[in-house]
């Protein structure tokens, strides 16, 4: 056999074998970004269940709160107004959610405060203690979701990833921001 020709089957071949590797990195790094979409829609749903859940029991709560407080009904009224954000909603819309709970929990404590029976009410003390491991759950959701979130985000920004997150119209996700009163410096008064 030739030299030239040895040297041009040397050359194809490893030009297939590059094209080899550029092809399944290609498939290997879309796949990384898939699953990680898949660990980002995991995480939100671990939030949907953390509201979902948080929500009921605020409704349990103030379904307790109203035999006791029946002139509070303005506080009431406005905690059983709220709705549950759907599943495919935004995740400012679910923080939004959040917050909105949140004060509704403080506008109960605050009417619950002026009624020392109900404070010793076993169903509402249970109630309270049953908010408490929600709202750790919903912590941990959170710190879930985003760090899946930044994982993706970094992944999809870093070159050459980027070209592929591109190239299948992958973009950055919303982080789960801290509710707006929680951002606040906290006043201790004594």
């Amino acid at each position: 056999m030739q030299p030239w020709v040895i040297a041009l089957i040397v050359i194809g071949a490893i030009l297939l074998l590059l094209i080899i590797i550029i092809v399944s990195w290609w498939i290997s790094a879309g796949n990384r970004l898939r699953r990680e979409q898949v660990k980002i829609d995991e995480a939100a749903s671990g939030i949907d269940v953390a509201l979902t859940k948080r929500f009921d029991l605020l409704t349990k709560e103030v379904a307790t709160v109203k035999g006791y407080a029946k002139h509070e009904a303005e506080t009431l009224t406005n905690v059983i107004s709220m709705r549950r954000p759907a599943s495919d909603a935004s995740m400012a819309d679910k923080a939004a959610f959040a917050t909105q709970v949140t004060k509704a929990f403080d506008s109960i404590n605050v009417v619950a405060e002026q009624y020392p029976d109900l404070k010793a009410n076993a169903n509402f003390t249970a109630l309270q203690n049953q908010i408490a491991e929600v709202e750790e759950q919903l912590q941990a959701s959170r710190r879930v979701y985003n760090s899946n979130v930044s994982v993706f985000n970094q992944e999809i920004v870093v070159f050459p990833t980027s070209i592929i997150a591109r190239h299948y119209g992958f973009s950055k996700r919303d982080f789960f921001e801290a509710e707006e009163a929680k951002r606040q410096d906290v006043k201790i008064e004594f």
